[in-house]
């Protein structure tokens, strides 16, 4: 008899934020690091919060001079910090504590629109943990994926805009797995890109607009990707496109999905998928913007930073 496949319900109301504080329905991101505390990097009031499994805030910055517009952020396995940011073109590779380690790119001096070079709104970093290689989507000026040293040498880059096997039409997000691949979420080519770290392109999966990948601790050992809502005018009120995380095997074959099949602000909705990170628990956190939905927004009332950021509990029967 096989094991039942695991499956996720929402946790409503999860993160406590004291009274000032607000992703202002932007959590662009989230990661996890080895203690299982939580990190949301967004654009509100305090660039970084962290919070444990209970949603109790621990820490957070409050120097919002720091960044420009706030995208991504990736902890590596000795708990330091990469933090994106696509407005100010750069990436910061910062302590716990927020001590700048070292830094790849100008801040507020971009590289050429689609010139290839670094960096031009970066989206992404991912780390190949053999080498400490670090894998950049830069997407949103430019239609690449750059490697770098750990020491923050420049060692290669590929891609241009374009359909073809290893062109981009936003390369949104990334993730190097323990098995030499590096996935990139080809965002509105609708499609995953696989490539291994030398760029040779390996594979592609299919998705509706994926946002956001990661992958599960060795206890949970899927692949989760975020896929975003239809934009498409006369799509609206077309079901079972995007808005929900969809959970893969190795080899790309879905076990799971969540979210509901139109989006929305229901605890078991999404609207604005952008950045997934999971817990050693097989716990989700999906990190949403949504401010312009919000802004839109005629219903009951709710509060922006509930609905930008979630989490759903793994359930196993």
């Amino acid at each position: 008899m096989t094991a039942a496949a695991p499956r996720w319900e929402p946790v409503p109301y999860w993160a406590k934020i004291p009274h000032g504080m607000t992703f202002r329905g932007s959590a662009t991101s989230v990661a996890v690091d080895s203690q299982d505390r939580v990190y949301v990097f967004n654009r509100g009031s305090h660039p970084l919060m962290v919070f444990d499994r209970d949603g109790n805030m621990l820490e957070a910055w409050d120097d919002r001079e720091m960044f420009t517009r706030p995208h991504s952020i990736y902890i590596d396995p000795n708990d330091d910090l990469w933090l994106v940011d696509d407005g100010g073109s750069f990436i910061d590779h910062r302590t716990r504590g927020g001590e700048l380690i070292m830094r790849l790119g100008e801040k507020d001096n971009p590289k050429p629109k689609e010139s290839g070079e670094p960096f031009n709104r970066p989206c992404d970093i991912g780390i190949h943990q053999p080498s400490g290689d670090l894998f950049i989507a830069d997407g949103y000026g430019n239609s690449t994926i750059h490697r770098f040293s750990a020491e923050g040498e420049h060692i290669n880059t590929w891609g241009r805009s374009g359909t073809e096997h290893g062109e981009f039409s936003l390369p949104h997000h990334i993730l190097v797995t323990d098995d030499e691949r590096v996935m990139v979420c080809d965002r509105e080519n609708f499609r995953i890109q696989i490539f291994d770290p030398s760029s040779k392109f390996l594979d592609q999966w299919h998705f509706h607009r994926p946002f956001c990948i990661t992958m599960g601790s060795a206890a949970v050992p899927y692949i989760f990707v975020g896929e975003a809502r239809s934009v498409i005018p006369n799509r609206e009120g077309q079901k079972r496109l995007g808005a929900c995380v969809r959970v893969l095997t190795q080899d790309g074959q879905e076990v799971a999905r969540f979210g509901g099949e139109l989006p929305g602000f229901e605890q078991d909705q999404f609207m604005g998928i952008h950045g997934i990170a999971v817990d050693s628990h097989g716990d989700v956190y999906v990190a949403e913007v949504c401010e312009a939905w919000l802004a839109a927004y005629t219903g009951p009332q709710i509060r922006g930073e509930w609905v930008s950021f979630r989490k759903w509990r793994m359930v196993t029967d």
